[in-house]
């Protein structure tokens, strides 16, 4: 089994990002950012566990 390990800084960034800006498209309405808040915070997320669980990214 594999053992988790730090994303490289560019990963964790990006996964933040995406985050970040689908938890303000969820409470503010930003056309754009509220259409697709779900499907942001989603990516973010499967960039941060990717970048985990896949040594190197």
């Amino acid at each position: 089994m594999n053992n988790p390990s730090a994303p490289k800084k560019i990963t964790w960034i990006i996964g933040l990002i995406c985050g970040i800006l689908g938890i303000i498209g969820h409470f503010a309405h930003i056309q754009v950012l509220s259409e697709y808040n779900y499907t942001l915070l989603l990516i973010g997320f499967v960039v941060l566990a990717i970048g985990t669980t896949v040594k190197g990214v």
